[in-house]
């Protein structure tokens, strides 16, 4: 087992200052940190994270770390990974493998490297780590605990294992807890989404009209911060509740096909694959701009443009031009890849703060609780989502109201009515 495989270990100082300041914004997983310290809940546990190499994981792993535990961190998506950050953490003598830009041989090789962990507990983000244990190394099931996934995208994937009975150890979808699916999901997709657009595009979002398709939390966040900027915004949706509530909210929906002949930004934000497709590029206005906020770069059909194009060109980092016969020019950013983290920093730390508070007490959780979980997909433990609220409300300073005996007594009762 390599100690890492990271880009450049001089980077580490600046890395290290890069994390400090993250930790002043993450209250909650420092206090856990400072009580894993105290208790080693996670004593001799080896885990292997598959998870996107920033500041804000960093801290996690350094309270990983604090808890006793083992890591081993390799990078859940090509262009997301901080190689300041992966220096750092190398610099403290974490097994890190991950480098910026990595192809796919690369990206697999460090999955791999930090599979000789042996893990106990998998910490995902996508679901690439156990897609590669089951198919490669289902000797490694024996060992293993559980493991917890952090996005949408691989509890999806997860599920439809599940479903099919190949799933081979418990996984808890920690995406799933509402202390991280309706703040990380909705405030941090919707903020880092659009602050990955103008990094790599600086275009005026006033006045354009932008199209986002899916209206799951992720989609909400978007549109919302879409329309805050000034944004005409058009949804795409599939499922008819999730499209109702996007007119209720006040946004025009339509299929992609109409949606395509309108737009001029569109981001995608399914899970799902080529949702953007050669009959949407076909009618594309000129100079449209394309982007993805899901996980993985399938959500657009870029295979199909390239084959559409007369010529492409790199206009800028993550900004890709092709040219179509017709003289439309069409831009993806980032490769198709997740815009948050290849073209800005991701989500804030004030809400992965809570997002990996949840993934801390799951992976407690799991080592005290493995022998009772069967193999299936869980949802967080209703106590740790609510942890994770009262103490996010506590480092915010703000006090809630309290039942008296007597609402305590209504709620519970079916005898006093009216």
């Amino acid at each position: 087992m390599k100690d890492n495989i990271i880009s450049n270990i001089d980077l580490a100082s600046e890395g290290k200052k890069r994390i400090e300041w993250a930790r002043l914004h993450m209250p909650v997983l420092e206090s856990i940190r400072k009580q894993y310290e105290r208790d080693k809940p996670l004593l001799g546990v080896n885990v292997t994270a598959c998870l996107h190499v920033t500041v804000e994981t960093a801290n996690l792993v350094y309270t990983l770390k604090a808890g006793g535990a083992n890591v081993a961190l390799t990078a859940s998506n090509p262009l997301s990974t901080q190689d300041d950050v992966a220096a750092a953490l190398a610099s403290d003598g974490i097994n890190v493998y991950a480098i910026y830009g990595e192809d796919e041989k690369q990206y697999y090789e460090c999955i791999e490297e930090a599979l000789k962990i042996e893990p106990h507990i998998t910490l995902d983000d996508g679901a690439d780590t156990i897609a590669v244990v089951h198919e490669k190394h289902p000797e490694l099931t024996e060992h293993i605990k559980a493991g917890c996934e952090e996005t949408t995208t691989g509890v999806i994937r997860l599920r439809a294992m599940a479903k099919d009975g190949a799933l081979r150890y418990p996984v808890i979808a920690v995406n799933d807890a509402e202390t991280k699916m309706m703040f990380d999901n909705r405030y941090g997709t919707g903020q880092s989404a659009l602050h990955g657009i103008m990094n790599a595009t600086n275009v005026l979002f006033a006045g354009k009209t932008v199209v986002v398709s899916g209206y799951g939390w992720c989609g909400r966040g978007i549109a919302m911060r879409a329309r805050g900027l000034g944004a005409n915004v058009v949804v795409v949706e599939v499922e008819a509740r999730k499209a109702l509530e996007a007119v209720m909210d006040g946004y025009r929906v339509m299929p992609m096909l109409d949606a395509s002949a309108v737009g001029d930004i569109f981001i995608t934000a399914t899970g799902d694959i080529a949702v953007i497709n050669r009959e949407h590029f076909e009618v594309m206005k000129d100079n449209a701009i394309v982007a993805n906020s899901g996980h993985f770069n399938v959500e657009i059909n870029i295979p199909a443009l390239v084959e559409m194009a007369v010529s492409t060109k790199e206009m800028k980092k993550d900004v890709v031009e092709y040219v179509l016969s017709d003289g439309r020019k069409i831009y993806i950013l980032a490769e198709g890849r997740l815009v948050n983290l290849a073209s800005a920093y991701g989500h804030p730390p004030e809400v992965m703060d809570m997002s990996f508070a949840n993934q801390a007490l799951t992976a407690k959780y799991i080592n005290e609780n493995s022998e009772k979980l069967e193999n299936k997909v869980y949802t967080v433990p209703p106590e740790i989502d609510n942890t994770v609220a009262k103490l996010k409300l506590d480092a915010m300073g703000i006090k809630t109201e309290s039942l008296t005996s007597e609402q305590k007594t209504y709620l519970s009762s079916w005898t006093m009515g009216t």
